[in-house]
């Protein structure tokens, strides 16, 4: 879901600037009759700008008051509170600052009197004395007419810092006019206080359930924050199991959205979308330059040396469609292409558009039909010479590929590159989704061209006899000692922090294998169709024919190691490996 109302428009570089620092507390509260934890939110006053009419947590710009105020302040100090930041300094400046709009834009007051207790605001007829006192504070320091310190320092209270705990760190795209870097606080409603918008900044507030919120989508403009935020906060239950997540170890980590566009029009794109690192690689200005969408037949500048244009063969199995890609460049404008694609006219005709310049050489990363049958047309077309492997097993492969040049991997090819450099390819054999995959590694980029053996938001599926999990976790794991700083997978956008990637993978193949191997404990002897609803019933059934592919290879490998044994179709451990295991 992403929020329509979230839109940008292209800035003016030279108009860009730096960002203000910001606070912001989420305040929540158990609702009534066990329907889970309710959020405070506020519509903010129609100001001209974007955000006019957007509904948000209390929060706002931390002022010079804030630093003056430490003297107020209970349970944090600035250097606890600069650590939990991670800033050299001044990291108090936002607790305080939190506290104080929290109180100007809502009437919460997150304080304790001389005495330590909560101060409470409320009796049973509402707004008591006391709080109406407090009240009359929130008008003098909207306008920056007084601080909180002098507050505190009149009512005898201290800032109560040790209610708020640190929940993540946003900071604006460049492509906002106004620019914040904020820091989010998670926190307990403060007893016996009753939320009041000032008519000001805020002019509606509601408690909800972050679902219903996020339900409402359609009428309640919701920023990018306000949304992930709400996302989190409904994996909750209670405000307890939201404190304790929150409070547990944790990096909190900047997200800065990148800016795209699509479909959709400009858009703030966040870290847990396929396209982020690839728009911050493109487009680190946030000038809405790069796409957050893989158009068919578009071709895509991904370096002066590189160049992708995906199929339109989008699928269940094929994600958002096949990638093909152009290496080369330099004073001769020759070309490689890389995983020419399934056998469609329309892309041949978008890969030879695409190429600046002629198309002299033809690599492959593996026969699946997906991937290489366009080889025959596009080397007809052009004369190239073509690069690859033939796999050992025929089934589901491509039978027309036939290379002029077998690769056994450890080959090297000096390409032309952009201003008199070269463009080096490795090819790099990593068996195991496919016998003949290959990978090729760019190495003045340190990019790593994975056709299959490292999709985008899709398991790769391991389909014996040709596919194999133990070579493929093997090939993993060889890959992640690599220097390598950038993926570009056959299906998918361009991927950062590979190794991290790449462990990933083989951590959740070894979840699965573990899983199997329980399965095989509690059912065995059994066959393969029953260990698979236990194995896989985390994955909906209609995907269960292609599950069956992977656990076939799970079983394969532990067979291998001898971990199980398969007798007339029914798998088991091993004579004697039940009872070493009670």
């Amino acid at each position: 879901m992403k929020p329509a109302s979230d839109t940008v428009s292209p800035p003016n570089p030279a108009e860009m600037r730096p960002p203000r620092a910001a606070a912001t507390i989420v305040v929540v509260r158990d609702g009534d009759a066990g329907v889970g934890i309710e959020v405070l939110l506020s519509r903010r006053a129609d100001r001209g700008d974007h955000n006019s009419g957007a509904w948000v947590f209390p929060g706002g710009v931390v002022d010079a008051g804030d630093r003056h105020s430490h003297a107020c302040c209970a349970g944090l100090d600035d250097a606890a509170a600069s650590a939990r930041l991670g800033l050299p300094e001044g990291g108090l400046d936002y607790y305080v600052a939190a506290v104080r709009e929290c109180f100007e834009e809502s009437g919460l007051l997150y304080a304790v009197d001389r005495d330590g207790a909560t101060v409470r605001l409320d009796d049973d007829a509402g707004i008591d004395k006391a709080g109406a006192a407090l009240a009359a504070w929130r008008g003098p320091l909207h306008r920056s007419e007084r601080t909180v310190g002098e507050m505190c320092r009149e009512f005898g209270l201290q800032l109560a810092l040790d209610r708020l705990i640190y929940l993540s760190h946003w900071l604006t795209p460049p492509a906002r006019a106004k620019r914040f870097d904020t820091r989010f606080f998670l926190a307990a409603v403060p007893p016996a206080q009753t939320a009041v918008h000032d008519g000001t900044e805020l002019v509606e507030q509601l408690w909800l359930r972050p679902a219903d919120a996020l339900a409402r989508a359609h009428d309640l403009k919701l920023l990018t924050p306000t949304q992930k935020t709400l996302e989190l906060l409904a994996r909750f239950h209670s405000v307890d199991a939201a404190l304790e997540w929150a409070s547990a170890p944790r990096e909190v980590l900047l997200t800065m959205p990148h800016v795209g566009t699509g479909s959709h029009g400009l858009r703030p794109v966040i870290p847990d979308e396929p396209a982020y690192a690839e728009l911050g690689r493109l487009d680190p200005q946030g000038l809405g330059s790069a796409s957050y969408e893989l158009q068919p037949g578009v071709a895509v500048r991904l370096s002066p040396r590189l160049i992708r244009v995906t199929a339109n063969n989008g699928s269940m199995m094929t994600g958002p469609g096949t990638n093909t890609y152009l290496v080369g460049g330099g004073a001769a404008n020759e070309w490689a292409v890389i995983d020419p694609g399934p056998p469609d006219d329309a892309h041949v005709e978008a890969i030879l558009a695409a190429a600046p310049g002629a198309i002299r050489w033809i690599f492959v990363t593996h026969t699946h039909k997906d991937h290489s049958p366009a080889t025959v047309a596009l080397q007809a077309r052009t004369g190239a010479r073509v690069h690859g492997r033939v796999a050992d097993h025929p089934q589901w492969q491509d039978l027309s590929f036939a290379p002029d040049q077998h690769l056994a991997g450890g080959e090297r090819f000096v390409l032309p590159g952009p201003q008199g450099e070269a463009s080096t390819l490795l090819a790099v054999h990593t068996p195991g989704h496919a016998s003949n995959h290959l990978c090729y590694l760019l190495e003045e980029e340190k990019l790593l061209f994975t056709g299959d053996h490292v999709m985008q938001a899709s398991t790769v599926v391991i389909n014996p006899p040709d596919g194999d999990m133990a070579a493929y976790i093997g090939s993993l794991r060889e890959l992640c000692e690599r220097d390598l700083e950038w993926l570009a997978p056959g299906h998918g956008f361009l991927m950062a922090q590979p190794k991290q990637a790449m462990e990933a993978i083989v951590a959740h193949r070894l979840k699965r294998e573990a899983k199997v191997l329980a399965a095989v404990r509690s059912l065995g002897p059994a066959p393969a169709q029953a260990l698979l609803v236990k194995v896989y019933a985390d994955v909906h059934a209609r995907l269960h024919a292609m599950a069956m592919r992977s656990l076939t290879a799970h079983l394969f490998k532990l067979r291998d190691e001898a971990s199980v044994v398969e007798v007339d179709g029914m798998w088991s451990l091993p004579p004697g490996a039940a009872e070493a295991l009670r």
